[in-house]
């Protein structure tokens, strides 16, 4: 039960490699919705992976008891969750004989919530992975049975990351399911007083304060790429900035926050609170996402200008 293309490593993984001990009978995902410029009607990523493969797929906008009552006549084993988009109903939960189970992007209880991803690279942790856990009424605060591991690189986005996470599923469901169909897989219960949790994003999360570190600002650029974006005013124009990182060796000297201190063919640097941010990526209106000094060859951006702050709003919480 998916509906975003980090799942389609474990379910190639389902259907190639784990076929002398798993049979996928069927894929739940979201309604076909509008997409793109256009708002064509599209079907997702793993809706479209099912379909090529003659495996069934299963839509519902509610799980009602409808809903229920066909997941029950396909006598499943076990329900396996990522990234879905439904809240799922204590009694749908019971139809899987051995349970369903949910693959949460975080090292629980760290980043509960919409964005684990995101907040892993924003907060600049080293490590990240995805935990295997039963799913109970709360938010992502069922008890964990086991997590894959994965590192976090400086200047790795969100882009990045899931890749990784996505790579992760694989091992992680493959060391647990013997383990789950002799019924000795063990489940541990969150610390639930260390939780944190991360909020669904928008485009209003995308904003810079030059006040903040430079190691703050690079995090932030590199946590919401691709979505939802983190965008800079230069004169009448809102730049997309795809990739930042942090150097801290550098003085910033008399500039002030969101001072241009250099903008050539070695790249585009702005001055923060503490240290410089090194902008590697950028993106104008209607044009590509190029390299710091590819952009500055078509985008005239002046040293000594300086970029305007706005308020970070706060991604993760403790509550």
């Amino acid at each position: 039960m998916g509906s975003d293309p980090i799942a389609l490593p474990l379910l190639e993984w389902l259907t190639n490699d784990a076929q002398d001990r798993v049979a996928l009978i069927s894929v739940y995902t979201q309604p076909d919705r509008p997409a793109g410029r256009g708002q064509k009607v599209v079907a997702n990523a793993i809706k479209q992976w099912a379909a090529h493969r003659g495996i069934p797929v299963y839509q519902p906008s509610k799980l009602d008891r409808g809903v229920r009552e066909d997941l029950a006549a396909q006598s499943p084993d076990v329900a396996l969750v990522m990234a879905y988009g439904h809240i799922l109903g204590e009694k749908f939960m019971a139809v899987p004989r051995l349970g369903t189970l949910n693959l949460h992007a975080s090292i629980l209880p760290s980043y509960r919530g919409a964005s684990p991803i995101q907040s892993a690279v924003m907060q600049g942790d080293t490590e990240s992975g995805v935990s295997l856990m039963r799913i109970v009424r709360e938010l992502d605060a069922g008890p964990v049975a086991d997590i894959e591991r994965v590192p976090v690189a400086a200047g790795d986005t969100a882009a990045d990351l899931e890749v990784r996470l996505s790579q992760a599923c694989v091992p992680l469901v493959a060391r647990n399911l013997d383990p789950l169909r002799k019924g000795d897989l063990e489940f541990v219960e969150q610390d639930h007083a260390a939780a944190s949790f991360c909020h669904r994003l928008t485009k209003a999360d995308g904003v810079l304060d030059f006040s903040r570190s430079a190691a703050v600002l690079a995090a932030r650029i590199n946590g919401l790429h691709p979505w939802p974006g983190v965008r800079v005013k230069v004169g009448d124009h809102s730049i997309r900035l795809g990739g930042a990182l942090a150097d801290s060796k550098t003085e910033v000297g008399a500039a002030v926050p969101g001072e241009v201190v250099q903008a050539d063919s070695e790249g585009l640097a702005v001055a923060s609170g503490e240290g410089i941010l090194r902008l590697t990526k950028l993106q104008r209106p209607g044009g590509r996402m190029l390299p710091a000094a590819d952009f500055l060859r078509g985008f005239v951006i002046d040293r000594g200008m300086v970029l305007p702050s706005e308020l970070m709003p706060d991604l993760i919480t403790p509550a």
